[in-house]
């Protein structure tokens, strides 16, 4: 069991003042890991006192000590990313062919990239009169998500502490075991007490306390668009900055002279991985009406052939879904898509054979799917894919475009040039051509409904920058 009975508040484990402790279920087992405290408004209060004190102090620590940090905390994470990994797996159900490339690796690769980057604090632009400077932003609160958890908090963590910013931390309910750990890394390094505090509990009391609270001047939040227009309602009457990665429909436009068997391939497996339980996860393939036929075989027999079964399985390629209640909603949508008239092609709303406890969902693909239907504009967040028709490039362009939505794309030519020019061309805040690889020194953030603002890179820096004009 990974019982976690305190909270990490100004640099020590403190007994939380909330009542009780939440269950962390293996989503595959269904058999509880770990408990930990069910925080309350009077422990963000302490957490975000202890920030606020800390931050005159660590604001002004010189650019090249933060940094120093930055790459002790990337040091702990290498010294012990085994054990995140399969702490990850564990409380989130991806398979462990996937857990520690993607959901530690990947993470201690963006965070080391920062630590160059907080010397970019020190740079002073003289504009005719004025001297421009930069300072950082202030208190900063972390509502993170369950489905890349420690990816999404290092996303938003590395590049607060490179601009000088204190931070309070709640974790997803699903899955906050990782947080923890990374406290007990954080301690490791003498980190100030009350730069980073954690705190975890429900949204509708820890995250509404965060949003709101008067010494917090920024909060960054991912999760759902849903979620994402609450959290901005509580903290309008404060004017903090807010900053939102929310969801996702993102449209995968494969032309006529593409090599189609591998694009249809990348594009089942970019659904497929960690269940579909990806944000920019390109659920909607647009396919020319005259290889449509063909790419559905294709497609079919891809997604037939990922295993799906026990994440501690190196050969499983999806694991369950996190939580029995994300279960629930990806099979009603599998059930709302029939209704509607698409054409299931393979999986559907069946329990998977031989997997008779954890909270599995099957490989689904629609085909005959037009993007009016709800399968086609709303989040799923599920291994479930729709497959689009199109006459013409024209037509393409404007089906990948029609979303409220705009995360993500991506385009597959048989040129890259051509590629290029129809990725200019989409309405989203990334877009990857014939398979390009996620950069975490390029801005990534959303379009429309799926957020503002952005993380990584030297822009997810800015975010946490306040400009000075001093006037001579």
């Amino acid at each position: 069991m990974h019982d976690r009975l305190k909270l990490y508040i100004d640099g020590a484990w403190v007994a939380p003042q909330g009542q009780g402790l939440a269950e962390v279920q293996n989503p595959a087992t269904e058999e509880v890991i770990g408990r930990v405290p069910l925080g309350a408004e009077a422990d963000v209060n302490r957490a975000v006192d202890a920030a606020r004190r800390a931050f005159p102090a660590w604001s002004t620590t010189p650019s090249h000590v933060r940094a120093g940090y930055i790459r002790a905390l990337a040091e702990q994470l290498k010294a012990r990313a085994d054990e995140m990994a399969a702490l990850i797996t564990a409380e989130l159900g991806m398979p462990v062919q996937w857990c520690r490339m993607v959901q530690v690796d990947g993470p201690i690769e963006g965070l080391e990239s920062y630590a160059p980057l907080a010397a970019h604090m020190d740079e002073v632009r003289e504009v005719g009169n004025s001297l421009i400077v930069k300072e950082a932003v202030g208190v900063c609160a972390f509502i993170n998500p369950w489905n890349y958890p420690l990816h999404q908090l290092i996303g938003k963590l590395a590049p607060a502490l490179a601009a000088g910013c204190t931070v309070v931390v709640k974790p997803s309910q699903d899955t906050p075991l990782h947080a923890f750990l990374l406290a007990e890394m954080i301690d490791a390094i003498g980190l100030p007490a009350g730069v980073f505090n954690l705190v975890s509990g429900p949204g509708s009391k820890v995250g509404e306390a965060l949003s709101r609270h008067p010494d917090v001047d920024m909060v960054s939040f991912t999760g759902s668009t849903t979620a994402g227009i609450r959290v901005s309602e509580a903290a309008a009457p404060t004017v903090k900055r807010v900053c939102l990665e929310l969801g996702g429909k993102s449209p995968f436009l494969i032309t006529a002279d593409a090599d189609l068997a591998a694009a249809v391939r990348h594009g089942v497996q970019d659904v497929m991985i960690n269940s579909g339980q990806t944000c920019t996860a390109l659920t909607r393939m647009l396919l020319p009406a005259s290889r449509y036929a063909e790419a559905l075989e294709i497609a079919r027999a891809e997604a037939e052939a990922l295993k799906l079964g026990d994440p501690l399985d190196a050969d499983s390629f999806l694991g369950p879904m996190c939580s029995a209640g994300q279960r629930r909603t990806v099979l009603d949508y599998i059930r709302i898509g029939q209704e509607e008239g698409a054409r299931l092609i393979c999986g559907g709303a069946d329990r998977p054979f031989g997997l008779e406890r954890g909270h599995y969902v099957q490989p689904t693909v629609f085909a005959d799917v037009n993007n009016q239907m709800r399968i086609a504009r709303e989040e799923i967040f599920g291994p479930v894919l729709c497959l689009i028709p199109y006459a013409d490039e024209a037509e393409a362009l404007q089906i990948a475009n029609d979303s409220p939505f705009g995360l993500s794309s991506a385009v597959w030519a048989g040129d890259r040039e051509d590629g290029l020019r129809l990725a200019r061309q989409m309405r989203a805040g990334q877009c990857f051509v014939n398979g390009g690889a996620f950069n975490y020194r390029a801005p990534f953030g959303g379009y429309k409904q799926s957020g503002n603002g952005r993380e990584w890179g030297e822009q997810g820096l800015h975010e946490f920058v306040e400009l000075k004009a001093i006037q001579l």
